[in-house]
């Protein structure tokens, strides 16, 4: 079995050499740290969150949606999602 090589950089070599040593101290965080980390725990989970909207299609466009997600088994809303993802994270291009 082949093993991956672990590469570390510069803070993780000083940490890995105060652990070795036995000179490593877990310090508790301050109070300005631990609201720092809950802001961005907090900004992080607000971006997974739905958010509704309204958006027109042309009646032949949205019967073709519809017509494929109940091919597919899937509800016609979460198709769409699927798509707005796909282009936005670049699994897919948009050929105009």
């Amino acid at each position: 079995m082949k093993k991956n090589k672990i590469i570390y950089d510069q803070e993780d070599m000083e940490l890995l050499k105060e652990m070795e040593a036995g000179e490593w101290v877990d310090a508790p965080l301050t109070q300005a740290e631990r609201s720092a980390y809950a802001q961005n725990a907090k900004y992080t989970k607000s971006l997974q969150e739905k958010k509704q909207t309204t958006i027109r299609f042309s009646v032949q466009d949205l019967a073709l949606i519809k017509a494929e997600a109940k091919e597919l088994g899937i509800g016609y809303q979460n198709l769409i999602q699927t798509l707005v993802h796909n282009y936005v994270t670049g699994k897919i291009k948009l050929g105009i």
